[in-house]
């Protein structure tokens, strides 16, 4: 497994990050190998991402969520066997700090190189920083999710 730990401080409140982060249909918007999300029901969705080239299908379950705090997801089944957590941390009134904590299996020869230069990390810290970019001029979400699932 790669563990891949990322951090961006973004200019808007808590709910504002922490909301936008729920509506996982957006992340195309801002994540750049992520080709679609569809939203199964409030715990479930179907990824299709283009990995180096080659496009990659798998389910995913939110394990947990606490409004404000956390998302935490993992893999159930398709190309991708992966995990992780986004934490949201209140720094002041319209300032949050945002951690993605990935840990994945790389597959296949392309995907081990790419993980052992760092292609993963280097995606992740774009997305965020892509992230920031979008809710920063935006300044608002595009909608909300807040409800509780507990792990």
């Amino acid at each position: 497994m790669v563990e891949i730990i990322e951090t961006i401080d973004v200019e808007v409140p808590v709910s504002v990050a922490y909301n936008q982060w729920t509506q996982f249909e957006s992340f195309p918007q801002f994540m750049d190998e992520v080709e679609s999300v569809t939203q199964i029901d409030d715990t479930r969705m179907h990824w299709k991402v283009r990995v180096g080239g080659a496009e990659r299908e798998f389910d995913a379950v939110i394990a947990e969520q606490s409004p404000d705090e956390r998302v935490a997801w993992k893999s159930t089944g398709g190309d991708t066997e992966h995990a992780g957590v986004v934490t949201f941390h209140k720094l002041n009134e319209a300032e949050t700090r945002v951690t993605v904590q990935l840990d994945w299996k790389p597959e296949g020869l392309l995907e081990h190189l790419g993980a052992a230069i760092g292609m993963g990390k280097h995606a992740v810290k774009k997305d965020l920083e892509n992230f920031k970019k979008f809710i920063e001029a935006r300044g608002t979400e595009t909608g909300e999710w807040r409800g509780d699932i507990e792990a």
